[in-house]
């Protein structure tokens, strides 16, 4: 608490605000502490702003966790801004009122201080719409009846009925799928659509309707979200793509929204199922895990921090049961949230599909610790097998060999499964990457051996070690981005070269947790119990 407390100090002296801790002002930006907090406790500051203005900033903490919700003036919820932060976090939102307030919460005893940048005027024009070539026969049909003098009356009606994204059947056995915003002033993005790039929706015309369309396989399953008015000013790129974040909401024309217990639209995605989705085995919504949960700290040496694990015991697991495994499943919060990966497993293994295992979640401490720990890190598959491992075995009485133990994740926790367990075969004998980041390679690395993961595999003498990778079909490259699917392809082939053990799957869905809870349960079974070969 002692750098804490010195930074807020600093806070005092530097911005009075911080001393008083009653007003932010949201034009010029400032800082303001909310002081040290027991758990449960529940405090509030106004905050200064200008409708329509672009606001941004930053949390710095300790202990908590703690949440941060904005409210209007009159104390109604808005929007939640962040939550379990215990270090530190970002968030984004545009001012709709010249007053509003701030109200964090805390959920385990702390401090918590909030640093606004200064605000970002965001009055970008309107877009002028290019004639468009409509992939969709029904905007087809709407463009012609609204340049014969019709309005979009009947248009929104059928998709009040229907709901939103309209579907419509291809030619060749794929769907047409029409994302659509109603009455946005200066431009709409779509945030988690199948280019994986923030489209940019068209204006129709003059009128109010707002689309994109898209070609899709009939088995696509992906979460998205629509973001009217994105701020538009001067600053990098990155600053212009993260500033979706300060509008994408759930579609409010799509009744289907996930996770339905979100405390508001800013926090929920839209969901699009097509006919021919794969079925995720053992996902049933709102189903409830049935074990026992508990919580340990794991502090390590290695990276010289601490964090608590959730350690999950599905109902009846027995160490003693000659199949019984042991998941390691990093990203442990958004695995117990947005996957609900607890139930998943209960359901699976009381079906018989994969073997009887423990799971621990590993959350990351920050955003910040995340990305220095999980890309590559060998004190991190050090901290995994000396120091996570012990912990685990010693609290279930459980002397798990590396043949039935799994590491487990996606994006940058894909890429650390395959990693860690590279660097401790002697501990972990499967790895289980969805939508891996092979993409990324230690700062200096030749051209040549680019694709890192791939030349290690390559380059070493071949491990105990079986694998399952999968990847979606809309995670392909960008200028300048090398694509998650053309990498996990070639490690994929790299490593059967190699003679790994591998298993792989592709998806028609992109970087996604609405793909990921399906392709989760996938991969245990392709390593658990695959087809024609004898389960672990």
């Amino acid at each position: 608490m002692r750098l804490l407390a010195a930074f807020l100090a600093f806070l005092a002296v530097a911005d009075p605000l911080a001393a008083s801790a009653q007003t932010l002002d949201g034009i010029g930006g400032g800082s303001a502490s909310f002081g040290a907090m027991a758990e449960g406790q529940t405090r509030r500051l106004t905050l200064a702003a200008r409708p329509g203005d672009y606001l941004r900033g930053r949390i710095v903490a300790e202990g908590g966790p703690f949440a941060l919700d904005l409210l209007d003036a009159q104390g109604r919820h808005l929007r939640r801004l962040a939550a379990g932060v215990s270090v530190s976090g970002a968030f984004h939102f545009v001012a709709q009122a010249e007053s509003l307030t701030l109200e964090t919460t805390a959920s385990g005893e702390g401090e918590m201080s909030i640093v606004l940048d200064p605000a970002i005027v965001a009055d970008g024009e309107p877009r002028d719409a290019d004639e468009p070539a409509f992939l969709s026969p029904t905007l087809a049909a709407l463009s012609d009846a609204i340049a014969a003098g019709e309005g979009t009356g009947a248009f929104w009606q059928r998709i009040g009925r229907e709901g939103a994204p309209l579907i419509e059947r291809g030619s060749q056995g794929d769907a047409i799928v029409t994302f659509l915003a109603r009455g946005a002033e200066r431009n709409v993005r779509l945030f988690g659509g199948p280019d994986g790039n923030h489209t940019e929706l068209k204006r129709l015309g003059a009128s109010d309707v707002w689309y994109a369309s898209f070609s899709l396989p009939a088995t696509t399953r992906l979460a998205y979200r629509i973001a009217p008015d994105v701020p538009t000013f001067e600053g990098t790129a990155r600053e212009r793509r993260v500033a979706i974040l300060a509008t994408a909401q759930a579609d409010p024309l799509n009744p289907r929204r996930w996770p339905a217990e979100a405390p508001d639209a800013f926090n929920q995605h839209s969901m699009l199922e097509l006919p021919d989705a794969p079925e995720q085995p053992g996902f049933q919504e709102g189903a409830q895990p049935q074990g026992r949960s508990t919580r340990l700290a794991a502090p390590s040496a290695h990276l010289g921090n601490e964090r608590e694990i959730t350690l999950y015991r599905p109902a009846g697991f027995d160490p003693a049961h000659p199949r019984a495994g042991l998941l390691i499943l990093f990203d442990g919060l958004e695995y117990q949230t947005r996957v609900p990966a607890p139930a998943i497993l209960d359901a699976l293994i009381a079906e018989k599909r994969i073997a009887p295992m423990a799971v621990v979640f590993v959350p990351s401490v920050s955003p910040q610790w995340r990305a220095r720990e999980l890309p590559g890190n060998p004190d991190f598959a050090s901290f995994l097998a000396d120091e996570l491992l012990p912990l685990v075995k010693a609290e279930l009485e459980f002397d798990v060999p590396a043949a039935r133990t799994i590491l487990a994740g996606s994006s940058y926790g894909g890429l650390a499964a395959v990693t860690a367990a590279l660097a401790e075969p002697q501990a972990f004998g499967n790895a289980l990457s969805l939508s891996g980041s092979f993409w990324w390679h230690p700062e200096g690395t030749p051209a040549e051996e680019a694709v890192y993961v791939a030349s290690r595999i390559a380059g070493a003498p071949r491990a105990d070690i079986r694998f399952h990778l999968s990847a979606g079909l809309f995670e392909t490259g960008r200028p300048g981005v090398t694509g998650i699917l053309e990498t996990s392809r070639h490690v994929r082939d790299v490593a059967a070269a190699k003679g790994y053990r591998v298993t792989y799957r592709e998806y028609a869905g992109g970087h996604d947790y609405a793909v990921w809870r399906g392709a989760l349960a996938d991969g245990l079974i392709a390593l658990t119990a695959p087809e024609g070969a004898d389960p672990w």
